[in-house]
């Protein structure tokens, strides 16, 4: 089986969630594994001690943050898409590989950011593609309460600018992409956490057939 071809017993075998801190990805992707009996596949940042040092002190502690990052995020895709590929289960992810290289981009020197670029580059090879990538928007105001009201201590500082920032890095991304299944969900008007209906409205729009590209949704 390639890389990137689609299990014909299962529409999208391997969903990925994302979007900007505090847009809830880790919630909906909770819920749809849920709903669609996948083996849900969540990032380990609380495990990653750099963390919190980042924030604290961005400049020194970038690099160790993002190649940590790195190898926690390969070796956990790694092993889910290798039992995906022999038993044609669903697996539903909160983040996809190429976070990595935007948040890189987004936190690195130049030079630093050129070396893990190269790393990134030959490392992103030996996985597959998401078959349907969900990327959940918000305006960088709901982002703010959002991230305030979840309560991590370590991201109480976190900036305007910053989320902006990465929002940017997303959708330069998602626009040069030309392989991929993308569903960019404004969810401005929503809360699918707390309110069901906007939750089942989010799952139907998930499970309609979408050609190779990226559509937009308002909800």
């Amino acid at each position: 089986m390639e890389l990137n071809q689609i299990n014909a017993t299962n529409k999208y075998p391997f969903i990925a969630i994302e979007g900007n801190i505090g847009s809830g990805k880790t919630s909906l992707a909770h819920q749809m594994a849920a709903d669609l009996n996948g083996k849900l596949l969540l990032e380990e940042f609380e495990d990653n001690s750099f963390l919190p040092k980042f924030y604290e002190d961005q400049r020194r502690y970038a690099f160790p943050l993002e190649m940590s990052f790195l190898a926690a995020r390969f070796n956990q895709l790694k092993v889910q898409l290798n039992s995906l590929e022999l038993f044609n289960n669903q697996l539903v992810s909160d983040y996809i590989f190429a976070k990595c290289l935007l948040f890189s981009q987004v936190n690195l020197d130049e030079d630093e950011y050129d070396l893990y670029v190269k790393l990134f580059s030959i490392i992103q090879l030996q996985l597959r593609k998401p078959d349907l990538l969900v990327y959940l928007h918000n305006p960088i105001e709901k982002l703010l309460w959002q991230i305030k009201n979840r309560g991590r201590v370590y991201e109480q500082s976190i900036e305007p600018e910053y989320l902006e920032r990465l929002q940017n890095a997303y959708f330069d991304y998602m626009n040069q992409q030309k392989d991929l299944r993308i569903l960019i969900l404004d969810c401005s008007a929503i809360d699918f956490v707390k309110n069901e209906n906007d939750y089942l409205k989010i799952k139907n729009i998930c499970q309609e057939d979408y050609s190779i590209g990226t559509h937009k949704i308002t909800l």
